[in-house]
This record gives structure tokens, sequence and C-alpha cells, in this order.
């Protein structure tokens, strides 16, 4: 992988990671059709690392008051954190237990056209939800309920996004409390991530870390504009729209499969 596909592959990471349309699926479907597809799951997880950075930067006020109210043992910052931590569990669990289950799952193009349209089936949801939906700050139980969901998204093609906002809103969460808790919980689970990628990272190639480090840097920019556009469109209450995108990617890429392999 030369600098230019990694910065072309870390944009396709930045701009899908908030998009509900599943980033992993989208670089999935781009080494296929680059020829790149020995990679594996460090690159991965350079790219999630640049969108992390992406949603500090962009919750950084956010960021910053759980981090002063955590120091000051407020029970109301503290709480909140607690929540994040319970919804991240679930995919820690099961990232520890079968982590080479779920890396095989990017071998296996298929997956992600099929993943792709249940996200989209997923999105539809939303057109009903999001108008009826209350909440300005998750339970207890609503937090271990989206982390549960979260699992899900390690699927390539299963959106994180998507799937985290989505269960959110059917559980009444406002659209706003919904698109924080989702994001903020994913600098959580990006960063356990990376922590459990540091052996393989160790062991690659000098060439490819560079090229790893490019494709952070250009997701984390293209990211913070997602974000930006993300929320924006939120308030809009069209999220739903992108389950089309999703039906037409999946569809099309599993006929793409086809055609290629036959």
């Amino acid at each position: 992988m030369d600098w230019l596909e990694a910065a072309f592959l870390g944009g396709i990471q930045g701009l899908t990671e908030f998009f509900p349309v599943s980033s992993s699926g989208h670089l999935v479907m781009a080494k296929e059709f680059l020829g790149q597809v020995e990679e594996g799951i460090v690159f991965e997880i350079a790219v999630h690392v640049g969108t992390m950075l992406a949603i500090l930067a962009y919750y950084r006020e956010r960021v910053l008051e759980l981090i002063t109210g955590t120091l000051q043992r407020d029970p109301v910052v503290l709480a909140h954190v607690g929540k994040l931590a319970l919804a991240t569990a679930p995919a820690v669990l099961v990232g520890l237990t079968v982590k080479d289950a779920v890396e095989s799952m990017f071998d296996h193009a298929w997956i992600v056209g099929v993943a792709l349209i249940v996200t989209g089936a997923l999105l539809l949801t939303t057109r009903r939800t999001v108008g009826a939906a209350t909440l300005d700050v998750p339970g207890w139980a609503h937090a271990l309920v989206i982390g549960i969901a979260q699992v899900f998204a390690i699927t390539p093609g299963i959106s994180r996004s998507g799937t985290t906002v989505a269960v959110a809103l059917m559980l009444g969460i406002r659209a706003p409390a919904a698109t924080e808790f989702s994001f903020l919980m994913g600098v959580i689970a990006i960063a356990g991530a990376a922590v459990l990628a540091l052996p393989d990272a160790a062991a690659a190639p000098v060439d490819s870390l560079v090229a790893y480090a490019i494709g952070g840097v250009v997701a984390a920019v293209s990211g913070f504009l997602a974000i930006r556009w993300f929320v924006a469109l939120l308030r809009s209450q069209k999220f739903h729209l992108f389950a089309a995108y999703c039906f037409v990617a999946g569809a099309g890429f599993l006929a793409y499969l086809a055609l290629t392999r036959s």
C-alpha cells in the first residue's frame, strides 16, 4: 500500500465512520476494488484512531467536562462515565475472546454486502423513532442495551454509529444525546482495540507504518468534518434516508463480487 492509497482509504474511513453506512465495510469494498486486501486489522485500527481523535476534537468541551467532573468526583459525571464504560464492556469482552474470528470476517467480502443491507433495514426504523424520543440522558439499562448493539457492529458492513444511534432512539433517547453517547463510547472501544493491535503494529514493516500514519491523519481531518455534517443532518431528522444508500451499496457490492468471482 502506497501513501496515496493509504490517504484515499483514510478519507473513506473518516467520511463514513460518522455517517451510518459502516466505515469498516467501505474500507473492505475499497480495498477489494483496489486489489488491496492484505493490510488487515492494523490499518483498520490506525484509521479508527484517526477518527477517535476527530471525536475528541469535536466534543472537546464535553470531554474536558467529563475529565474535570471525574477528578472532582461529581456524582452526575461519574454516573455518566460509568454508563459509557458499561456500554463499552460487551464489545471489549467480545474483542478479547473472539479476536481471531473478528479479524477473519474482513477476509470474506460478501459479509459486507449482506451486513450493509441489514444496516439499511435498521436505519429505516429511525423514521418513526427519531421524532418520538424524549429522554436527554440514557439510563443504566439503556447503556447496556446500546453496548450490546455495538457488539453487532464489529461485523464489517454493520454501521457502529447507525446501530447505536438507532437503538438509542428506539429506547427513547433524543437524537443529540444519542449521538454524543454513541460517539463518546466509541472513543473507549477504539482505544481498547488500538491497544490490542499494538503487538501486530510492532511487527509491521516500517514502510507500512508510514502508510498507516498517513491514513490515520487523513481519517482524523475528514472525520472531524463528517461529524459536523452528521450533527447538522440529524437535526433535520433525515437519518433514515441513508437506508436507501445502504441497500444499493450492499446489493451492488454483492453483484460485483458475483460477477468478478464467478
